[in-house]
């Protein structure tokens, strides 16, 4: 078993691709013509985005999606970068806002917590650093 995909309910799958590509530089993959499905290239586990309206044909009843919810939502797409306090800026500067400022934690590993427009909630982080 691996994780494949990890798929966020939106309600504009191109301007998510839009902000995940001008915040974080993310090249994005694919977009079905139809404009409810989208891929970013994010490595061997695939970011992608799929229309808010799909998750009714997905699951009954459909999902509460992350700009529905005056909270973040229990998930985070966390992002690995060695600079997250750049970063950090450059989403706020692309829509994002922010929930928590760089800081570091007592692991040695810098974090920030963000919401993107379309409500998912991202962590940005340094690289972990394993002991041996």
């Amino acid at each position: 078993m691996k994780l494949g995909y990890t798929i966020a309910y939106v309600p504009d799958v191109a301007q998510s691709l839009a902000f995940f590509a001008a915040a974080f530089g993310l090249r994005q993959r694919f977009l079905h013509e139809s404009g409810t499905y989208g891929e970013l290239d994010t490595g061997a586990t695939t970011l992608a985005f799929a229309a808010c309206e799909l998750a009714a044909n997905n699951v009954p009843g459909g999902v509460l999606a992350a700009c529905d919810s005056a909270r973040p939502l229990g998930v985070e797409v966390a992002l690995v970068t060695d600079d997250v306090a750049s970063a950090h800026r450059t989403a706020l500067a692309h829509g994002a806002k922010e929930l928590a400022a760089p800081a570091q934690k007592p692991w040695g590993q810098t974090v920030s917590y963000l919401r993107a427009p379309d409500g998912l909630l991202i962590e940005l982080c340094s690289p972990m650093t394993r002991a041996s």
